[in-house]
């Protein structure tokens, strides 16, 4: 018997969606609004469907303002579907009315995606090197309408929505559409602009809303403790800076005086009412203290956005967005331009080792541990209390190469100092045996750490000629700062860690016990020219205990400061490009606080102005004397005289340059005036003293050499000060 087919269904003329999926939407249940929100073809044409909550009639327009038909409320809470009378598809305008009022809605549902399949292409594939014009916020003109485009990657999540001001946090209203093939959901917005509070509203996969998150791609945040991000509109900003870059592109750095100041830009000065300087107060005071001081980059400590003050900027949340505290981000792109119009470049140190896991950050993004790892020995940080992002994910990857490419692009810095480098290196870094987990060699190497960051120094430095990169890695990591082809990690520089911590050490002695403590001094030459090294006086040893550099010194006061003069003058004559920290230019007597300004008005006082002073005239020195910086890196520009003198604390060395005067440098690290004292000399002729730390107007007793050595047969008889360095360029045969 056979049974009887079901008559065909006639089309309805009521195009309405099913009750449940009317119910999912307006309780923000429902994952994929695009598919049925917006404009649909129906048997009969095109229908409309919006969701408007308190409207009581809604009539749809074009964006010319032609009316297209009335749409029915199907459901009380702002439901509304109907048939339009419009052939193709098309953004549609609703006015919507209640008893409160009217005002118009722009159909965020009938817009076409912003991002393409080439996208879906390069960000799949990882290589895209243009994120930061992609994901985050960007104000567009999309289809004939101003409006703000979202992006956003959360593969995981089971819905998104951006949620904000705009929208009265309401994370049914613009729940996002989700590209399957890289997990990213994206949304445009009309009608809306710059200066907008927005996080993401994401449900994770097992239906779990999470707590909001700001953008990871923000290019603006709020100041904490709020922790919003703001929609923003691109920088624009006249550059001035072409002479700058230009020679930087033009010249190897190695060969260039770099002496670096590092700033942190929340305490170096404040404001009258002890608020934070915004960037363009900063740059009407730290430029020209620059400029004058004879420094060639400032450093930053981290500027990207952070919640926590005591961090320094470490513990960074928002990687693209300089921070709140001083004020808008135009206001950077002011500052490194008027930095670079005045011949200064700028540094900032960046932090890819590791984020916090402050709930609106990355961390379990989308419910998953997905920037960072699920295991917590290889995504959990026992130092710092923070996570460890995942560098075998080729998108989290991308994430941070980009952001590399992005402070350089977008504000023109001239190079990123990395912060913890020898953290990310090692899988077994501050872990016990049993808490890490092998590579997939057997070994502590972590190799997806070490391609990230091979592939981040090849982009910036394909990219953005002239830029550098600076590694603070504390370990004998081999070839940190010789390229990638090489089987280098590409850094162009390395800070050296050993230089710091055997001088500083050696100096601390009491000068009586130097003599015991000589090869302090002497070893770092063994390895002195292995990497291209910065010679590092950080925040690091000026803060947690560690007191100022002057009070490292021994002695009463007027030895604290001969010794601090002495081991300044020593470090700006030994190979390698030079930092020091803010505050211990002038000897800052307390530690450093990132909650207070330094102690400027001990300016008053001689023997911190001298000290300043001294600094400024090393600055010029190194940057004058091309046998002191032009072979920093290299061991043809270096050269023992006096190496054994370990009853005498006396060391001596030549610093030379091809067709250049060499420089004799000699420090007495002892309290004993020495007259008459023989150093070999490579030339005969007159030697003219070019700096001595012991100068009357540094602070110092005025002990010296009346201007001038002469050096007959190999050999000079010189003065040498009580604690002191002295510095001799060869002027011409007698």
């Amino acid at each position: 018997m056979k049974s009887k087919s079901a008559p065909p269904q006639k089309p309805t003329d009521r195009p309405w969606l099913p009750g449940d999926v009317v119910r999912a939407i307006m309780a923000g249940e429902y994952a994929d609004p695009y598919g049925v929100l917006g404009l649909h073809s129906g048997a009969k044409g095109l229908c409309a469907r919006c969701f408007i909550p308190g409207a009581e009639t809604v009539t749809a327009f074009t964006l010319d303002g032609k009316e297209t038909g009335s749409l029915e409320r199907t459901n009380d809470a702002g439901f509304f579907e109907g048939r339009v009378r419009i052939r193709k598809r098309q953004p549609l305008r609703y006015h919507a009315r209640s008893s409160g009022g009217e005002w118009w809605v722009t159909d965020p549902y009938s817009f076409g995606p912003v991002l393409g399949p080439m996208d879906d292409y390069y960000i799949r594939e990882g290589s895209h090197l243009r994120l930061f014009d992609k994901m985050g916020c960007h104000l567009i003109r999309h289809e004939g309408v101003d409006g703000l485009h979202f992006a956003v990657w959360a593969p995981n999540a089971r819905r998104v929505s951006v949620v904000g001001d705009f929208n009265g946090w309401d994370g049914r209203l613009n729940v996002m559409r989700l590209r399957l093939d890289t997990g990213i959901w994206e949304t445009f917005i009309p009608d809306v602009g710059a200066g907008h509070t927005y996080k993401y509203e994401i449900i994770a996969a097992d239906g779990t809303k999470l707590p909001l998150k700001a953008d990871p791609f923000a290019f603006r945040s709020q100041l904490r403790p709020e922790t919003a991000s703001i929609t923003a509109a691109p920088i624009d900003h006249a550059w001035g800076d072409k002479a700058h870059r230009d020679h930087w592109s033009s010249v190897d750095p190695r060969r260039q005086p770099i002496a670096i100041y590092e700033v942190h830009p929340g305490s170096w000065q404040r404001a009258d009412g002890g608020g934070f300087l915004s960037w363009d107060a900063l740059a009407d005071r730290l430029i020209p203290y620059c400029v004058d001081m004879g420094f060639t980059h400032i450093e930053f400590l981290p500027i990207s956005e952070h919640p926590y003050d005591p961090s320094w900027g470490y513990q960074t949340i928002g990687l693209y967005a300089p921070s709140a505290r001083f004020g808008e981000p135009a206001g950077l792109a002011r500052f490194v331009d008027g930095a670079h119009r005045a011949g200064l470049g700028v540094l900032i140190d960046w932090v890819p080792a590791h984020f916090p896991t402050d709930e609106h950050g990355l961390a379990r993004f989308d419910g998953t541990a997905l920037y960072e790892h699920a295991d917590p020995r290889k995504g959990f940080h026992p130092d710092w209390n923070t996570a460890i992002y995942n560098f075998g994910r080729s998108e989290v990857v991308s994430y941070l190469v980009n952001n590399a490419l992005y402070w350089a692009e977008t504000f023109h810095v001239d190079g990123l100092r990395v912060d913890a480098v020898a953290s990310m290196l090692y899988l077994d870094y501050s872990r016990k045996e049993g808490e890490w987990i092998p590579n997939e060699m057997g070994g502590r190497e972590n190799l997806e750490a070490v391609h990230f960051l091979q592939e981040m120094n090849k982009a910036v430095y394909g990219a953005h000629p002239g830029f550098v990169t600076i590694a603070e890695e504390s370990t004998s990591w081999p070839k940190v700062s010789h390229p990638v082809h090489e089987g280098g990690l590409g850094f162009g520089f390395k800070w050296n860690m050993g230089f710091m911590n055997d001088t500083l050490r050696y100096m601390a002695h009491e000068p009586v016990h130097r003599k015991y403590h000589h090869n302090d001094v002497t070893f770092g030459l063994l390895y002195a020219f292995s990497e291209n090294f910065v010679l590092p006086l950080s925040h690091d040893e000026v803060v947690h205990g560690k007191g100022s550099l002057l009070n490292k010194m021994p002695g009463d006061d007027w030895q604290k400061f001969a010794n601090l003069r002495a081991y300044y003058g020593f470090m700006w004559g030994y190979p390698g490009k030079k930092l020091l920290f803010m505050g211990q230019e002038f000897a800052q007597r307390d530690e450093w606080s990132e909650a207070r300004a330094l102690n400027w008005p001990l300016l008053q006082y001689p023997p911190h102005e001298g000290m300043r002073r001294l600094v400024r005239d090393l600055n010029r020195a190194y940057r004058e004397k091309p046998s002191l910086h032009a072979r920093d890196c290299e061991p043809d520009g270096f050269d023992w005289l006096i190496a054994d003198d370990n009853d005498n604390s006396v060391f001596a060395w030549l610093r030379k340059a091809p067709g250049k005067n060499p420089v004799v440098v000699i420090s007495n690290f002892t309290p004993v005036f020495r007259e008459n004292y023989r150093v070999p000399i490579p030339r005969d002729g007159r030697w003219q003293e070019i700096l001595n730390t012991d100068a009357e107007i540094y602070g110092g007793s005025g002990k010296g050499n009346m201007g001038y050595v002469e050096a007959s047969k190999g050999v000079a008889e010189i003065v040498l000060p009580p604690l002191a360095t002295v510095m001799f360029e060869y002027q011409a045969c007698t």
